[in-house]
């Protein structure tokens, strides 16, 4: 057993930065000590729990074993220490120096942050947004070590470990240049085909999206001629071309630079989700930004789930 006497606060506080950045040098940064500091209670931490905690490697020092069951018990005791000791204060949005940071796509950053950005400016002017670009296989971890404060992310494949709002529902529509001749009003499903089409792959080069496989299940293709990884790429593409794109709705709901109609094939949309961990749940600023969220986006009385 260790004993507790011989532990103090500073200490725990450093083997938690030592077990999130793996480094001595970048942990003697985020906690303002010196490196030397760092070393001698690291070489203290070894001391009391009989562990080397970290070891060197080609890749920079890698935990043992017993360093990886440390990290989120130590985690989720330090946070419950700091909401124990600060106050909860009312979030005066005209007054907080404040920086969010926010995981998002491209499709996002326009659907819901554009429409956010002029309500900070007004009601939180000290305040900073930073925005980072959604990677889907790290949304849990990120939230875990507190990385990232939100995110935006589809139902499917959310985790079920953060807390979950529904923003909205997004259905699809058939999108092209002003005057395009074939989108005069709604295409065939034969002229849909024959049609030039630009889809989104994120991965990158995929020619292959839903509309595909509903149009497979009739036993029909449409003639896709480019992939491209981003949003704001495609929508300069059919403004200057014939091509034409399946896209979500609110991507094109403002634009005034493209011709938009219903496509001839029926669709599945999305639910799009906001996305926080536990630790951020009751924060006041944090609070008060997702009901700014969600008041751009008429949405202040959508259905909150755990």
């Amino acid at each position: 057993m260790i004993n507790l006497n011989r532990l103090d606060l500073n200490l725990l506080l450093t083997l938690d930065v030592l077990l999130r950045e793996h480094n001595v040098t970048r942990a003697a940064q985020r906690l303002n000590l010196s490196q030397p500091s760092v070393s001698v209670q690291l070489a203290r931490l070894r001391e009391i729990f009989d562990d080397p905690l970290l070891l060197s490697g080609p890749r920079g020092m890698q935990p043992t074993v017993r360093a990886d069951e440390l990290r989120e018990p130590l985690r989720q005791a330090l946070e419950a220490l700091e909401r124990a000791v600060s106050p909860v204060n009312a979030f005066d949005p005209a007054r907080a120096s404040v920086t969010w940071r926010i995981a998002a796509t491209d499709y996002t950053e326009s659907a819901v942050l554009l429409p956010l950005l002029s309500t900070l400016r007004r009601d939180a002017p000290a305040s900073r947004l930073a925005v980072f670009e959604l990677n889907p296989g790290q949304i849990k971890r990120q939230a875990e070590q507190g990385d990232i404060d939100l995110f935006f992310h589809l139902r499917e494949g959310a985790p079920a470990s953060l807390h979950q709002r529904l923003l909205f529902t997004e259905r699809y529509v058939l999108a092209g240049r002003l005057g395009h001749p074939a989108l005069k009003r709604r295409p065939s499903l034969k002229q849909f085909c024959q049609l030039e089409h630009v889809i989104v792959s994120p991965e990158g080069g995929g020619f292959q999206a839903a509309t595909d496989d509903a149009l497979a299940a009739r036993g029909l293709t449409r003639n896709v001629v480019l992939s491209v990884p981003h949003f704001l790429f495609m929508l300069d593409a059919l403004a200057r071309t014939d091509l034409v794109a399946v896209l979500p709705e609110r991507l094109v709901a403002t634009t005034g630079t493209l011709q938009v109609v219903d496509p001839p094939v029926e669709l599945a949309g999305f639910d799009m989700l906001m996305l926080w961990h536990e630790r951020l749940h009751r924060d006041p600023g944090h609070k008060w930004l997702r009901q700014q969220i969600l008041g751009v986006l008429g949405n202040a009385d959508g259905a909150n789930t755990p």
